[in-house]
């Protein structure tokens, strides 16, 4: 969460930045520069696929109470009913790839993040997922208040 937080801490940008129309100032970069919302955005699903492969029980500290995930179309709400869903995966080891991900801001100075890649489970085979965040910033701190999740299973037959 500190490197979250260190984007928002930054020295003040140059007068290239053009804002978005909002108090808290996502902006867009020029000059070949990447948008912050795209820095906050990768450095997010970073730190969330850390804590999710190594201590899925820590991943509380990136959602609040109102907090909604919906996973493989069941639906929790709440830090507490998150956290425990995660908690309660027959997972042992866990690792993310990141084939990609994509971030925009929105009006209201959120940052949706769209990730793809391949979850490696205990002995399982490799598998697609795909997975959507809502970003919000909070008291200077980036949470996540929706999260979508689904492998990428196909039954054509």
């Amino acid at each position: 969460m500190r490197e979250i937080r260190k984007l928002q801490s930054r020295p003040p940008l140059p007068p290239s930045c053009q804002p978005l129309g909002s108090q808290r100032g996502l902006v867009t970069l020029q000059n070949g520069r990447q948008a912050i919302w795209e820095q906050i955005g990768s450095s997010f699903i970073q730190h969330y696929c850390q804590l999710f492969d190594n201590d899925r029980t820590q991943l509380g500290a990136i959602y609040i109470d109102v907090s909604c995930l919906t996973w493989e179309g069941q639906q929790f709400q709440g830090k507490a009913a998150i956290v425990e869903k995660f908690s309660s995966l027959p997972l042992q080891k866990i690792q993310h790839s990141i084939t990609a991900q994509e971030h925009q801001p929105t009006p209201d100075s959120c940052i949706i993040s769209k990730v793809v890649g391949q979850l490696k489970a205990d002995e399982d085979p490799i598998i697609g997922f795909h997975q959507m965040f809502l970003l919000k910033n909070i008291n200077d701190a980036w949470v996540c208040t929706n999260d979508m999740f689904r492998l990428a299973l196909h039954n054509f037959g």
